[in-house]
C-alpha cells in the first residue's frame, strides 16, 4: 500500500497547536536521522506512515496494520521525512506585502560626463584593493589615494553621482571616514534616501553626512526644531552651518540651550565658535570662563586669547608683563624672566590649569600658559619698540629661552599672526636645531600654516634645498596642493640627489606618496628622465636602482592620470555626455 498517497496532508491553515505538533514531529525525525533509528526510533512514524513501531527487531500489530521491524525503520524514516517535507512546504504562509518604496528625491545638479563616470567606476573599484604597504613595488598608480582628489574636483564643478554608482560610493564612505564629506556631497539627496534603506549606510544620516538634510540657516522653524530634537552630531553640523552663514545667529542658537547641555557637548559646541570668531563673542566666552567643566573653561580662554582687544587678553598681557621684560642692567639687551610663584584663584578663573603634566615644573607650566594667552601685540612696546624678529633674536637669561619661545610659537599659531610666525621660523637655511624660535618640526609646520600659500611654498622649497627631504615631510604636508613652484622642483631635485647618493629608496616612500598626490601634473615632463633604470654603483643599496625607477614611473603615471581626471571633469576632455539623466 502506498501510504504516502493515502495519508491526508494537514491543512495550510490551522491552530497554533497543530503547527507546534508538526514542528516537534520534524525535529524528532531529524534527531532520529542523526542518532540512528536503532538508537532513537521515532514515535511519529506511525502517524506519518500508518504503521506501528514496536522497537528494534520486534514486530507487532499497529492501529492501521502490521508494525515495523527494526530493519524497516530507516526506509520508514525517509518516507516520513518526505511526507513532512511536502507538508511543511505546502503549509507555508506568504509574508505580508511590503509597502512600495517612495520615489527618490530629485537632484537638479548636472550629470557627470561619460569619461568622468567611467573614471569614477574605476576609482571605486580600485579603492577596494588592499592598501599598499610602504615601499610598494610596481608602476601602477594607487587609485584609492586618487579618489579623494577626484571627489573634491567633481564637487567643485557641481556634478552629481550617477544613480548606479551610489551603492559603491556609500560603501567607500563607510570604509573611510576621510571620504565621507565629499562622497556624501556627491551622492546628494538620492544618496541620503538610499542610505535610509540599508542599516550599513545609516552613518550618512548623522553628523556631516546629514549636511544635505539640514534646514537652511534662514529657516527659523526648521533650525529650531532640529536644534531641539536632533541627534548630537546633527546639532553640531547644524550649529556649524548656521555659524558659517550668520555668526551672530549661531551664537544665539548656542546660547539658547547652553545651560542645559552636557559638559562634553558644551565643549564640542564651543569649539564651533572658532569659525567667524569676533569681538561679538566676547561676552559669551567670558561667561564660559566660569563653567563647571575645566575643559570648557580652557577652550573659552583659548578663544578669548585669539581676540587681542578682549578684556581677557588685557588681563593676560598684564600678568605676562610682570613675568617677562627687558633687563637693562645687563651689558647687552637681554630678556629677563620671573615665572609666577603661584597660580591664584584669579588666574584659575581665567582658565589657567594649576596642575602641570608629569615631568613639567609648576612655574614653567604657569609661565607658558600666561605667555601663550597674552596678545602678541603687547610685546613690541614692552621691548622698546623692537620688531618681532628683533625680540626673538634677543638672548634670554637663566635658560628660559626654550620655554618662552615655545609659548610665543603657540601664541602665533593661536592668533594667526604671520609676522611673529616669520620671526619664529627664521631663515629656512638655518639648521633646525639652531633656529631662532623652535627646533620642533611639528611647531614649524604649525607656524607655516599661518603664512600665505605662496610664501609657505617658497619657505619649504628653500628648506628642502638646504636640508634635503629627511626632515621636510611634516612641512610638506601643510603646503597647498598642488605644490606651487619652486616647491615642486625642489622636491624633484632632492629625490634625484637622494637616488644618486645611493640612499635607501624605501626611506623616501612617504615623500613619494605625498608627491603623487601633491605635485602639479605638469611635473611629469620633468620626471621623465628619472624613470630609466640607473647603473648601480658599488656603494648603493642592492636593488635600489630598480626601486627608484619603478617609483619614478609610478609617480609619472599618477601625475598623468590626475591630469586626465582633471580634463574629464573640467570639460576639456573630448568624450563628454550631454544626455540628460534618464534614471530619475
Amino acid at each position: 500500500m502506498n501510504t504516502r498517497a493515502t495519508t491526508p496532508a494537514p491543512p495550510t491553515t490551522g491552530s497554533e497547536g497543530d503547527r507546534d505538533d508538526s514542528d516537534r514531529a520534524w525535529e524528532e525525525l531529524v534527531t532520529s536521522a542523526l542518532l540512528g533509528t536503532d538508537r532513537r526510533p521515532p514515535s511519529v512514524l506511525a502517524a506519518a506512515t500508518g504503521t506501528g513501531v514496536t522497537g528494534k527487531g520486534m514486530t507487532g500489530m499497529g492501529a492501521n496494520g502490521p508494525s515495523l521491524s527494526g530493519a524497516d525503520l530507516p526506509g520508514a524514516l525517509l518516507d516520513a521525512a518526505a511526507v513532512h517535507t511536502v507538508r511543511r512546504r505546502a503549509g507555508l504562509r506568504p509574508g505580508s506585502a511590503a509597502s512600495p518604496l517612495g520615489l527618490a528625491p530629485d537632484d537638479p545638479r548636472r550629470p557627470l560626463p561619460a569619461a568622468a563616470r567611467r573614471r569614477l567606476d574605476q576609482l571605486l573599484a580600485g579603492r577596494a584593493a588592499p592598501s599598499p604597504a610602504a615601499g610598494r613595488r610596481g608602476a601602477a598608480p594607487d587609485l584609492a589615494e586618487l579618489l579623494p582628489q577626484w571627489l573634491t574636483l567633481a564637487n567643485e564643478r557641481g556634478y552629481k553621482a550617477p544613480p548606479a554608482a551610489l551603492p559603491a560610493l556609500l560603501d567607500a564612505a563607510r570604509a573611510r571616514t576621510d571620504l565621507r564629506p565629499q562622497a556624501l556631497r556627491l551622492a546628494g539627496p538620492r544618496g541620503l534616501w538610499l542610505a535610509g534603506l540599508n542599516p550599513e549606510w545609516r552613518f550618512a544620516l548623522r553628523g556631516t553626512g546629514a549636511a544635505g538634510r539640514l534646514p537652511s540657516p534662514g529657516d527659523a522653524e526648521g533650525v529650531g526644531l532640529l536644534w531641539d530634537e536632533g541627534l548630537f552630531a546633527e546639532r553640531v553640523a547644524l550649529l556649524a552651518a548656521v555659524r558659517t552663514e550668520d555668526a551672530a545667529a549661531g551664537l544665539a542658537l548656542l546660547a539658547s540651550t547652553w545651560s542645559g547641555e552636557r559638559a562634553e557637548d558644551r565643549l564640542m559646541f564651543l569649539d564651533s565658535l572658532r569659525a567667524g570668531l569676533s569681538d561679538a563673542d566676547e561676552e559669551f566666552l567670558e561667561a564660559a570662563l566660569g563653567d563647571r567643566s575645566r575643559n570648557v573653561r580652557a577652550t573659552a580662554a583659548e578663544l578669548l586669547s585669539a581676540l587681542p582687544a578682549s578684556a581677557f587678553a588685557g588681563r593676560m598681557a598684564g600678568r605676562a608683563a610682570t613675568c617677562v621684560g627687558l633687563d637693562r642692567t645687563a651689558q647687552s639687551p637681554t630678556i629677563s624672566v620671573e615665572a609666577p610663584h603661584e597660580c591664584d584663584a584669579a588666574m584659575q578663573g581665567d582658565g589657567l590649569v594649576p596642575t602641570p603634566p608629569a615631568g613639567r615644573g609648576e612655574r614653567s607650566w604657569w609661565l607658558g600658559q600666561l605667555v601663550e594667552a597674552a596678545p602678541l601685540s603687547c610685546w613690541p612696546a614692552r621691548f622698546g619698540g623692537r620688531t618681532p624678529e628683533e625680540i626673538v633674536a634677543l638672548p634670554v637669561a637663566d635658560d628660559w629661552q626654550g620655554e618662552l619661545h615655545a609659548a610665543w610659537c603657540r601664541a602665533a599659531v593661536r592668533q594667526r599672526d604671520a609676522s611673529w610666525s616669520r620671526a619664529l621660523l627664521g631663515a629656512p637655511a638655518i639648521p633646525p636645531a639652531t633656529g631662532p624660535g623652535t627646533s620642533s618640526l611639528a611647531e614649524r609646520a604649525q607656524l607655516l600654516a599661518t603664512l600665505p600659500a605662496d610664501e609657505r611654498a617658497r619657505w619649504v622649497a628653500a628648506f628642502v634645498a638646504a636640508h634635503g627631504l629627511s626632515e621636510a615631510f611634516q612641512l610638506l604636508g601643510v603646503c597647498a596642493v598642488p605644490w606651487a613652484e619652486p616647491l615642486g622642483a625642489a622636491v624633484i631635485d632632492a629625490l634625484d640627489i637622494a637616488r644618486d647618493a645611493g640612499s635607501y629608496p624605501w626611506s623616501f616612500s612617504g615623500v613619494m606618496g605625498l608627491a603623487e598626490r601633491c605635485l602639479a601634473p605638469e611635473a611629469a615632463r620633468q620626471l621623465e628622465s628619472l624613470t630609466a633604470l640607473p647603473d648601480e654603483e658599488e656603494d648603493t643599496a642592492p636593488g635600489a636602482g630598480g626601486y627608484w625607477s619603478e617609483a619614478f614611473q609610478r609617480l609619472v603615471s599618477t601625475l598623468r592620470l590626475r591630469a586626465a581626471m582633471h580634463a574629464e571633469l573640467t570639460g576639456t576632455d573630448t568624450d563628454t555626455d550631454t544626455d540628460t539623466d534618464t534614471e530619475s
